[in-house]
């Protein structure tokens, strides 16, 4: 079954379109847009929200860029693709509230297409979403997990498990022995069973984060609080930091491919703290992150 390269670059756009205006019409601020072309080839379009009611950062972006090679990080898993030519989009978008009980939300869907002259193209898709929250709810998380299960409903029983599993898997930070939050959905070099269906799970992937994400939103946004509740998401943000610096392959990519760096950076939030060997008061609702939601859970069978 041929590709559709055109198709998936539409949607990607649409995708991007569609989110920015919802969480502009959320927050009441627009996102800032910048064009930019790289000299390697390709370009894309970064849209950033910045210093809103609701967002303290909002970025989300769009970009195609191709190339003669593939970068280090698109081969670690597939050493035999090395020095093939490449077209790699996508949408990546990172978003940091301001109420700390508000939790962050990440949410990717991307293309890659290896190519090489006299042989048949290899393809696969990729992305999710995931859900960082500083202050635990239940009803959230039970949420969010049956938002990222019913997107996977029409690709099998076995899908959700196996995306969630993955999520959990993928972000997790090794160093820290504990997942940046409570997961969602991850999956990568993904051409099963044909293209069509792979491209629809990217697309359902894609179309479930709004409903995931802004009932959630809704219900924190005025949530009162104060300079503890403030400090502590600022110190758990370095957590998406590390993450994002040290073991994301989006990231990765972008940097070892020569992509635009101010693009590639804009999931960081604007502010963040470390402190030494900070532990949680036992009983806290900071402790009770640790203890409850930085635990693997099947959250979409719970009650919330």
């Amino acid at each position: 079954m041929p590709i559709d390269i055109e198709s998936v670059s539409a949607y990607l756009q649409t995708l991007q379109d569609r989110i920015c205006d919802a969480l502009s019409a959320e927050d009441g601020n627009a996102f800032l847009e910048d064009r930019w072309e790289r000299d390697a080839g390709g370009g894309g379009r970064t849209r950033v929200l910045a210093e809103g009611q609701l967002f303290e950062k909002a970025g989300v972006n769009y970009s195609l860029v191709h190339g003669d090679h593939l970068p280090a990080s698109a081969t670690a898993q597939r050493p035999e693709l090395a020095g093939r030519g490449f077209r790699a989009m996508g949408v990546s978008l990172v978003i940091h509230p301001r109420n700390p009980y508000v939790p962050t939300s990440h949410a990717n869907v991307r293309f890659f297409v290896a190519e090489k002259p006299g042989e048949a193209p290899v393809w696969w898709f990729g992305g999710g979403f995931d859900l960082t929250p500083y202050y635990g709810f239940d009803e959230d998380c039970v949420h969010w997990h049956r938002t990222a299960r019913a997107a996977c409903e029409p690709f099998g029983a076995d899908t959700y498990p196996r995306l969630k599993q993955w999520c959990d898997d993928y972000f997790f930070l090794k160093h820290r022995d504990e997942p940046r939050g409570i997961g969602g959905l991850f999956f990568d070099d993904w051409n099963q069973p044909d293209f069509d269906s792979a491209f629809a799970l990217m697309r359902s992937v894609g179309d479930h984060y709004l409903p995931a994400y802004l009932p959630i939103v809704r219900r924190r946004r005025d949530h009162e609080y104060g300079s503890r509740e403030r400090e502590f998401q600022l110190y758990r943000r370095g957590r998406y930091v590390e993450f994002n610096l040290v073991y994301d392959r989006g990231t990765l990519f972008g940097l070892q491919s020569g992509g635009r760096t101010e693009s590639i950076l804009m999931s960081l939030p604007p502010l963040v703290a470390w402190h030494y060997d900070y532990r949680p008061a036992p009983g806290t609702p900071e402790a009770r992150l640790y203890e409850r939601y930085l635990q693997a859970r099947d959250w979409a069978d719970e009650t919330g």
